[in-house]
């Protein structure tokens, strides 16, 4: 299985580290790609495309089985979840899955073409923060409708986020070399 890890990655965190590892040691992975949302997707304080690139290449230049995708950066426009899964399909020889966090199941129905990305791809959901994902999927009808979709990790805890980092620039929250990476390029400064 081909997993597809989106996100801001505004910046990677020792998070993002430790969710790759997570999931590599729970299922059979042929390949694992972060792929980060293009600046084009309009998210407050994001650095720019170039950065996180830069960042995300250092998070995981001793990763085996992980890349880094620019697919959506070189889009010019926000396409949506979708059509990035479909057209990595393409290349990519198994089955695709899209890795989030179960703090966006909520919001899932709303995603571009929803229907159709929960219809042909599976979602990888991590528990986070204690969030009652079970609860929240039997108590969504469309959630409920595509359950066979659905893998769920009830057992991933980690409290660190890429938002909690940037308001505290806290450097245990970065792997080391991200963390000289901000300092040198002046990122995230108030």
């Amino acid at each position: 299985m081909h997993i597809v890890y989106g996100g801001a990655f505004n910046p990677p965190t020792v998070a993002h580290l430790e969710t790759y590892h997570f999931v590599i040691e729970r299922i059979k992975v042929d390949s694992f790609i972060f792929l980060p949302v293009s600046s084009a997707y309009t998210k407050s304080d994001l650095a720019s495309n170039h950065h996180r690139l830069n960042m995300l290449h250092l998070l995981t230049k001793d990763l085996p089985k992980a890349s880094v995708s620019d697919l959506e950066i070189q889009d010019t426009d926000f396409m949506g979840t979708y059509h990035s899964l479909s057209r990595l399909s393409e290349t990519l020889q198994g089955d695709v899955a899209f890795l989030i966090g179960a703090d966006n199941l909520a919001e899932l129905h709303a995603w571009k073409m929803a229907e159709s990305l929960l219809s042909e791809f599976v979602f990888i959901i991590l528990n986070r923060q204690d969030d009652s994902v079970e609860t929240l999927i039997e108590g969504d009808p469309f959630l409920r409708r595509h359950r066979h979709h659905l893998l769920v990790f009830q057992d991933f805890d980690v409290a660190v986020s890429s938002t909690v980092f940037r308001e505290t620039m806290n450097p245990e929250m970065v792997p080391e070399a991200i963390w000289d990476y901000i300092k040198t390029h002046q990122l995230y400064r108030r």
